[in-house]
């Protein structure tokens, strides 16, 4: 057998994953797999093991609502041939192996940095020595910006090839920031250190990230969630997309000049975070995702408020909208700008909106639910055009969609049900993976455990490191003053791919 196949927030023992050799295991995740439009790649990485280097390719099955797992043993700086050669979705993937461990693939096409990791295998590379791509002529320019910005957002440098106003190319530079934050999970042994740890890996993702790590370590430990914690977890998840899209939908109609959008939708956003605050006692849900318990369940108090707060938002929400959506100014900018295409969106691996804008029907809430998302029966919302007005459009249609699910859910709350916490330990020599559909995307984490339950590796993928290449397609032959909407229709994480 080549592979092992599981389902979402499973565990398995590490010896029960085939060890393929590498051609093997190249052919069956290349060749066996991707050429499927129902699969794709949802975690490749390796880790050391005996002193070579274990790798782990993830393949999600979203028809049948799997996840292949195979494996192969390689020298660490063994020459070998790249999946990315045949499959453009692996490339950083690969790269990222050959950064940390120096594995040479011979044919892939650029081995470039990814984060510069401290404890790189080349520690000679310098993020200031970063290789852009050249355009040698006369007649073209380039333009750089960052890494430091305006405001708090975090350092990253877009540099761009430009003739005259019109970009020709854009490469995206991250990695300024490494926290290792992976090599945390290891270090730190308490289970709320962990916690909090996934809390930060992406301030904006809080819920999700934290629901795809008490998932996972719920799994490890044999636990399953009783529906109070499930419910809570799931009006969590909807909460921050309603909250974030919103945000969203404030700062590209800032990026347009459309001051009224900007107000109105940035004043919508408020009091879906102050709930959080009054939930839980943080605006961005921190404290709120705990394994096996809730601090905080909610009460016949707490859900008359978010009633109350669902229809309030939900007529100035249909308001402004319908307005921005109507304006001609507006739609001048967000029609046609920024397109990704199906072909080019299918050809990198993009996840989450950065798919489904252009028509690919990737979403873990349908094809790998969790939580109450089974009760839901979620239909992603599904856009062609692959522009930043399929991108504002998929926003607006999420909110609703959101809206109607915590409505449905908190028709049914549990009361007054409280948990003590996980009773159980990690299971020894052990391999676990959890899928969450975060606003921005998919998000998965993987872990490895050794023979007494310890982590022995730690892994986080978060939605912007599929999605970054996607921005920097997007803008190819619009003007440079397009960048800013472009750039805000997706809104990726820089600290989601840093780690």
């Amino acid at each position: 057998m080549s592979y092992i196949s599981i389902g979402n927030n499973e565990t398995i023992r590490i010896s029960a994953i085939p060890e393929l050799s590498y051609s093997s295991f190249l052919e069956f995740n290349v060749s066996s797999m991707i050429k499927a439009n129902s699969s794709h790649c949802v975690n490749y990485f390796g880790y050391p093991y005996k002193g070579k280097i274990k790798l782990i390719c993830c393949i999600a099955n979203d028809d049948l609502h799997t996840i292949n797992i195979s494996s192969s043993i390689v020298d660490s700086q063994a020459q070998l041939p790249s999946f990315t050669k045949h499959n453009l979705a692996f490339e950083k993937y690969e790269r990222e192996i050959h950064e940390n461990f120096g594995t040479q693939y011979v044919d892939h096409p650029w081995l470039k940095p990814v984060r510069f990791p401290f404890n790189r295998f080349n520690k000679s590379l310098r993020v200031a020595d970063y290789p852009f791509f050249k355009i040698e002529s006369e007649e073209l320019h380039e333009v750089g910006v960052g890494p430091i910005h305006a405001g708090i957002i975090e350092p990253g440098h877009f540099r761009f090839i430009c003739n005259g106003e019109q970009i020709l190319h854009l490469e995206i530079q991250l990695g300024y920031q490494h926290r290792g934050i992976e090599r945390l999970f290891l270090e730190r042994k308490k289970l709320l250190q962990r916690t909090t740890l996934a809390e930060n890996i992406a301030g904006d993702s809080v819920a999700s990230h934290g629901v795809a790590f008490v998932n996972l370590w719920e799994s490890l430990c044999n636990y399953h969630a009783d529906r109070d914690l499930q419910l809570a977890r799931t009006i969590a998840l909807e909460l921050e997309r309603i909250a974030i899209h919103t945000g969203d939908l404030s700062a590209m109609c800032t990026d347009v000049g459309y001051q009224l959008g900007s107000a109105v939708f940035g004043r919508l956003r408020t009091p879906v975070i102050n709930y959080f605050q009054k939930w839980c006692g943080n605006r961005l849900a921190k404290g709120l995702i705990r394994a096996g318990k809730n601090n905080y369940p909610l009460t016949e108090a707490l859900m008359g408020e978010l009633t109350q707060l669902l229809d309030d938002y939900e007529k100035d929400f249909e308001e402004i909208a319908e307005e921005q959506f109507s304006l001609p100014s507006v739609l001048a900018r967000f029609e046609k700008t920024g397109v990704v295409t199906a072909e080019q969106a299918a050809m990198i691996g993009t996840v989450g909106m950065s798919a489904r804008m252009s028509g690919i029907k990737r979403d873990i809430r349908s094809s790998h639910p969790h939580d109450l998302y089974y009760e839901l029966q979620h239909q992603p919302v599904i856009k062609k055009q692959g522009d930043v007005y399929s991108r504002a459009r998929m926003r607006k249609k999420e909110i609703n969609q959101s809206i109607e699910y915590v409505r449905e859910l908190i028709q049914d709350i549990p009361m007054g049900k409280h948990r003590i916490g996980l009773s159980g330990y990690p299971a020894p020599d052990s391999f676990a993976i959890s899928l969450v559909e975060g606003w921005r995307g998919e998000i998965c984490h993987c872990a490895v455990t050794d023979e007494i339950g310890e982590l022995v590796h730690y892994k986080i993928k978060d939605p912007s490191f599929h999605n970054w290449l996607a921005t920097a397609l997007a803008v190819r032959n619009n003007e440079i003053s397009d960048f800013p909407i472009c750039n805000k229709s997706f809104d990726l994480s820089y600290c989601g791919h840093d780690l």
